[in-house]
């Protein structure tokens, strides 16, 4: 990178100004916060009483949940100020990114004196999600405007992918490109060029689309559930669907936007459309603003023992239970896993003539408005497909946008049909049409096409430079080895990654088997080894249905052996020849940390969930798990910080028997998943790409084969344990914890098999044993607990309804 941005200022303490610097943070970006003063402070007031404002900004971000941080400690990247006595910092800074008011003359008048203080060739942003950012700086002077452009984040700025450049009119190419690049590289974000246009991309057409749900409701008379039932995961969109996501932005933001759009979009031939809706300003007329206010479109009251959730009737305006929505054609599409497929079944009815339930009319009356309001809305929003697509996925977590929705559809047939029901199709549709592609995207041998709307013809989809995509590998011919739960694919330069597929990447025999070929691939044809894949999750864990059925059939044996078979390969990742590195994102729960932890290196994605979490289902980690934990246990007594075995052991035994799961890559470092060697990669887009410059980096740096093989180095590796002395300290801790209710007598019961695990056995004194000895005890714990009758009721109740079960 050319420029470097190494200080950031961020001027306004509000929601996104504080979650931004708490971003900015968990990059490793020092930053300084700032605000305004206290209204009516007398002048003599002491600091901490003028910093009272950006102080309450910054608690309020260290408190949210989400976590806005990654852990709690990078708080203290953040300086605090007030815009009177410390807006001089804005001198020190690389970046300085205004998050104020939505107020033109606000902003104007904060960056006049901003502009006193800031150093030449200093970049200087908006996070505006509405004002013309042209508007915000034209009386600037010309240097200060080349360094001039839009940020718009998406909140919360942590966790959606989503930021919007917007360049202004003399904007130059350089700052436009350093920030796309730090944004990508350094922030973890997936960056679109917006043109400055009323919301921009990603706003504009997701209010669209909220509006148009809100007007199809109407018109088909259907419940806020049966909307939200229609418009979350059934159609590739999150579970907070049309509602819940409208209480979680607020119904205040939602009304400030749409009123944006409707008095600064005059030329938009759907303006009408951009009218508040009575239901909405009579909810906000009685302080129904959502999470914010406590009640919205859903309300949480009080109920026996928990909170129980209530759904607005609109026709009555008054809170009532929730009610689940009840439609034949979703039932069917649960059944399909992949999405394009899933929308063709749900849509296709209407395609053939057919009604179709209200469902379906529902969401061929909403995706087909919305595709065609995006259809219209380019080149004014954008010049390209590709960004108003990765906008509405970034930033609103959609599987699919607008022109890819069209694509799984079908150009074609999706025409076809709006126009028998005498609606007109946007000029970019008949030209993809006229231009005889089959859609907007075509792929052929791994190489993405897209149709070009600025000139009638065909251009490369670009991925960014250094980003690995393994399904494009796969159509490139890469693939090498596949079964249905996993593949082996060329990574070039002598890396092979083995792909996990399964459903949720439940570890199973398939996987088992995979991986196996793979260490073999290793030792002939390959320098090294990545285990990574593209999925939403890692890996769930073990494939708890499989474990379920053969304790049900009392299937000792075949137990018996099913772990040790994951045990064995987990240990032939360990003593491989050459390097293996483990790329966990996502969940990595159980089975799947496991796997990570017998890596030679973990590169883990910033947002990965790693934990051994098997306690949660009654039983203990019995491919490897609690005995690599006792591994670090001894690596963290031996390594000079004053910490005896047994106090090194107590946060491993609390950490496993309590399932805690680290909520990012640098908490689960604190929880001991990572060591401080591994990596984290705050873009998980370039995970597996990371993960294949460090397995390269350890083969070429003369990686040494721990032993000649695993099981030699099973019987080798010796391991301190307690015995009875750390037995006797873990069953008080567990004692105490059933006293204070955190947890039951079954969970003391599994707690005491894993304390015995960790303590190396009943043993009069401590001793060194093998890698091999405490598998073996990890084994027969793991099959004893399956024969346990609360153990199946509790992975029973998991199976069925996804959460643990405290029997």
């Amino acid at each position: 990178m050319g420029r470097r941005i190494e200080k950031a200022v961020v001027l306004g303490a509000g929601t996104m100004g504080s979650r931004i610097a708490a971003h900015f943070a968990n990059a490793g970006l020092p930053c300084v916060l700032l605000d305004i003063l206290p209204p009516n402070l007398p002048s003599d007031a002491p600091p901490a009483e003028r910093a009272k404002i950006v102080r309450a900004g910054l608690e309020a971000a260290k408190k949210s949940r989400p976590a806005a941080f990654f852990t709690a400690s990078l708080a203290d990247k953040i300086a605090i100020g007030n815009f009177e006595d410390d807006l001089g910092r804005c001198a020190e800074a690389d970046w300085i990114i205004e998050v104020v008011a939505e107020n033109l003359e606000i902003k104007r008048r904060l960056l006049a004196r901003v502009a006193q203080f800031r150093k030449p060739g200093a970049i200087v942003t908006t996070n505006t999600s509405g004002l013309p950012v042209q508007l915000i700086a034209e009386s600037m002077s010309e240097e200060f405007q080349q360094h001039w452009a839009g940020t718009h984040f998406f909140n919360p700025p942590r966790y959606l992918k989503l930021v919007e450049v917007i360049p202004g009119p003399r904007t130059s190419s350089e700052v436009v490109s350093a920030l796309g690049e730090f944004c990508d590289r350094r922030l973890g974000k997936g960056v679109v060029i917006a043109k400055d246009t009323p919301n921009f991309i990603a706003n504009r057409i997701g209010t669209y689309s909220m509006l148009n749900a809100l007007r199809l409701m109407d018109t088909l008379g259907m419940t806020v559930e049966e909307v939200d039932a229609c418009t979350g995961p059934a159609v590739g969109w999150p579970k907070s669907a049309t509602f819940r996501t409208a209480d979680i932005v607020g119904l205040d933001v939602l009304v400030h936007v749409v009123k944006n759009i409707y008095e600064t979009a005059p030329n938009d031939e759907s303006r009408e459309r951009y009218k508040v809706p009575a239901m909405v300003e009579e909810m906000v007329k009685r302080g129904w603003l959502g999470d914010k206010t406590g009640q919205g479109f859903y309300k949480k009251v009080r109920g026996e023992g928990e909170k129980e959730i209530l759904a607005l009737d609109v026709k009555t305006m008054e809170y009532r239970p929730r009610q689940k929505a009840k439609f034949a054609s979703l039932e069917m599409g649960k059944a399909i896993e992949d999405t394009h497929e899933r929308l063709r079944a749900l849509v296709g009815p209407l395609l053939e003539g057919q009604k179709g339930d209200k469902a379906q009319q529902f969401i061929w009356g909403g995706l087909s408005e919305m595709c065609l309001y995006a259809a219209r809305r380019v080149p004014e929003i954008s010049d390209s497909v590709v960004d108003v697509d990765r906008a509405m996925r970034w930033g609103f977590g959609w599987e699919l946008g607008p022109f890819e929705m069209m694509d799984a559809i079908g150009v074609k047939a999706f025409a076809t049909q709006v126009q028998k029901e005498g609606r007109a199709i946007a000029p970019v549709i008949e030209k993809v049409l006229a231009s005889g592609r089959k859609g907007f995207y075509e792929s052929e041998k791994g190489a993405a096409t897209v149709f070009d709307i600025c000139t009638g013809g065909t251009k490369k989809v670009e991925e960014p430079r250094g980003v690995i995509i393994l399904k494009s590998l796969k159509e490139a011919g890469r693939e090498i080895e596949k079964n249905s739960g996993a593949s082996l694919i060329d990574l070039g330069d002598g890396v092979v990654c083995c792909e996990f597929h399964a459903k949720m990447n439940a570890i199973g025999a398939d996987l088992i088997a995979m991986m196996h070929k793979g260490l073999k691939r290793l030792e002939t044809d390959f320098d090294a080894m990545v285990i990574a894949n593209q999925a939403v999750n890692f890996s769930v864990g073990a494939n708890l249905m499989l474990v379920l059925v053969a304790a049900q059939e009392q299937e000792w044996d075949e137990l018996h052996m099913a772990v040790k078979q994951f045990q064995n390969v987990n240990l032939a990742i360990k003593y491989a020849p050459k390097p293996v590195v483990a790329a966990p994102q996502g969940m990595a729960l159980g089975g799947g940390c496991e796997v990570s932890l017998h890596a030679a290196k973990i590169q883990a994605a910033a947002e990965a969930y790693i934990g051994l979490v098997e306690t949660g289902v009654g039983l203990i980690p019995g491919g490897g798990g609690t005995k690599e934990m006792l591994i670090r246990a001894n690596e963290h007594a031996a390594g000079g910080e004053d910490l005896d075995l047994f106090h090194a052991l107590k946060p491993v035994f609390e950490g496993i028997a309590m399932a805690k799961v680290g909520t990012s890559a640098e908490e689960c470092r604190e929880l001991g998943y990572l060591r401080r060697e591994d990596g984290v990669s705050i873009n998980r887009d370039r995970l597996v790409a990371d993960a294949k410059e460090a397995a390269l980096a350890l083969a070429r740096g003369g990686y040494k084969r721990p032993a000649a093989n695993w099981q030699e180095g099973a019987q080798a590796t010796q391991i301190k344990v307690l015995g009875e002395e750390f037995l006797a300290g873990a069953k008080l801790v567990i004692h105490m914890m059933v006293r204070g209710g955190y947890a039951s007598e079954y969970d003391a019961h599994v707690g005491r098999k894993l304390a015995n695990i960790l303590a190396g056995g009943p043993l009069t004194a401590s001793q060194t044993v093998s890698e091999q000895y405490v598998l073996d005890l990890e084994r027969e714990a793991f099959v004893s607990l399956c024969g346990e009758k609360k153990t199946q009721e509790r992975i029973a109740h998991t199976l069925k309804t996804g959460k643990p079960l405290r029997n």
